[in-house]
């Protein structure tokens, strides 16, 4: 099954449906209307956020909605048909949104994107759309999927090239990346909380990458800064992976040769 079915004939719906309060919210918050939007998911909380910018460049919470249910468990999409809806760092353009969706609104999150398909995954039709019933997307309440595609179809029509939408199986805190250790997909999310931090150290989005089978990220550019290459993403990622490797492996030998200190300074 192709993830959530986009045909038959059906009614097109209202699109630019973005309430009077969340209007508000931005004037709030400083947020001019025209400006960019960021989305992220989290599976576990089940949550969507739209995120937007700010007059002064950083991203603010705009707002946080319920998701209704996706399918699958925690982890990425691997192939065609296994039902499972995507993590990773994703990008929604104009031709993604679906006014005429059998699912009320749907916009398509763009998997597989270039990471996805280095590692061979397959998939097609990964949406986030209205309903409540998901094979491999994310499902929202009619109400709540008619505001959050309005503010995509405004951000897009204002110039905004891409809408970045990040996808994580939880949170990305500590100790839920404790609390999950034993599970196999761990070193995929720990690629995916790289990116994550930067956001989180940041309020901007971070630059983005594929980089043979691993994800990629650099700081946000600076205003009026070019972008960063794919090569320079990539090759900066990899010295940080490198040295990551180098001091874990360090640390690991040094422990037994330090335990016999450490037991005696305890015993002091």
């Amino acid at each position: 099954m192709a993830g959530c079915s986009t045909g038959g004939k059906v009614r097109k719906v209202k699109t630019g449906s973005v309430s009077y309060a969340t209007v508000s919210l931005m004037r709030d918050m400083d947020m001019p209307r025209q400006a960019p939007i960021l989305i992220r998911v989290f599976k576990e909380e089940g949550e969507l956020e739209v995120w937007k910018q700010e007059r002064n460049g950083r991203y603010g919470l705009l707002r946080s909605y319920p998701i209704c249910r996706f399918s699958g468990k925690l982890g990425p999409k691997i192939r065609e048909g296994d039902r499972q809806a995507p993590e990773g760092f994703y990008a929604i353009d104009g031709g993604s949104l679906n006014p005429w969706s059998r699912n009320h609104l749907a916009f398509n999150i763009g998997f597989p994107n270039a990471f996805d398909r280095q590692m061979g995954r397959t998939g097609s039709h990964l949406m986030v759309h209205g309903g409540c019933k998901s094979v491999g997307c994310y499902a929202m309440t009619h109400k709540g999927m008619e505001e959050i595609y309005g503010l995509v179809r405004e951000a897009l029509q204002n110039g905004q090239g891409t809408v970045p939408f990040q996808a994580f199986p939880f949170r990305m805190t500590e100790a839920n990346m404790a609390r999950h250790a034993d599970n196999p997909n761990m070193p995929f999310w720990r690629m995916l909380k790289d990116g994550h931090d930067i956001f989180a150290a940041t309020a901007r989005p971070p630059q983005v990458a594929a980089c043979g089978g691993r994800y990629g990220f650099a700081r946000p550019a600076r205003p009026g800064e070019p972008p960063a290459s794919a090569e320079s993403i990539c090759a900066a990622s990899s010295y940080a992976a490198a040295r990551w490797e180098q001091e874990t492996a360090a640390a690991a030998s040094y422990a037994p040769m330090s335990a016999p200190y450490d037991d005696m300074a305890a015993a002091r």
